[in-house]
């Protein structure tokens, strides 16, 4: 009899844990990393800078494009990679939303904006203008999430000094071509890196 209570009661306990895990709140999406907007010309980073999101064009399919559609006749000539498109977005409390502002270049405008995870790879957008007329859409993602880091925390504004070369010894060749055009090849694959340490973000993330 005592053996058969016991059954029931770890039965009962194992459903208890079966049941908790189910209905258990599912792990929040993490908004950072690379997304494609819906039509494909573009890719936004997306990271963490000093608590709010802020999200830049990190690649174009089209490169050398510019914000020809900006209002502001001194900002037509500017390239539209590397520039700013989430603006200071902050987490609603409670929600897995970041609320903020959105630059749309196709008109130029500055929207208000919410930003959501609806899957680790799918984040959905919305901009309304004077609280109405609301549109969005649904970006991919095709970079993973940004981990943390000093510069994403604290956005500094000017990128990190390179620690010195150490002195050479006399005599020491040069470095080989090959390992410097390796690194510029890098650099020429990201040119947007850090986007914590871009000016238009880091005179805002303070």
């Amino acid at each position: 009899m005592l053996h058969c209570h016991w059954k029931f009661k770890r039965k009962a306990i194992t459903s208890g844990i079966l049941l908790t895990a189910a209905f258990a709140p599912a792990l929040a999406a993490d908004p950072t990393g690379d997304w494609r907007v819906a039509d494909g010309v573009a890719n936004i980073r997306v990271a963490e800078c000093n608590g709010s999101m802020w999200g830049v064009v990190a690649w174009e399919k089209t490169p050398g494009g510019h914000d020809t559609n900006n209002p502001d006749a001194s900002k037509k000539s500017r390239p539209t990679l590397g520039m700013l498109i989430l603006i200071d977005m902050k987490k609603k409390p409670g929600l897995d939303q970041w609320e903020g502002q959105v630059y749309n270049a196709k008109d130029g405008q500055i929207y208000g904006s919410t930003i959501k995870p609806v899957s680790s790879d799918q984040l959905e957008i919305r901009g309304c203008m004077m609280g109405f007329l609301c549109g969005g859409e649904t970006w991919t993602r095709v970079g993973g999430p940004i981990p943390s880091s000093p510069s994403n925390s604290m956005a500094k504004g000017m990128p990190k000094a390179a620690s010195p070369a150490p002195p050479k010894a006399a005599g020491s060749p040069n470095p080989p071509a090959k390992a410097s055009a390796h690194k510029q090849a890098a650099a020429s694959a990201d040119p947007v890196g850090d986007i914590c340490l871009l000016p238009d973000v880091a005179r805002f993330a303070h």
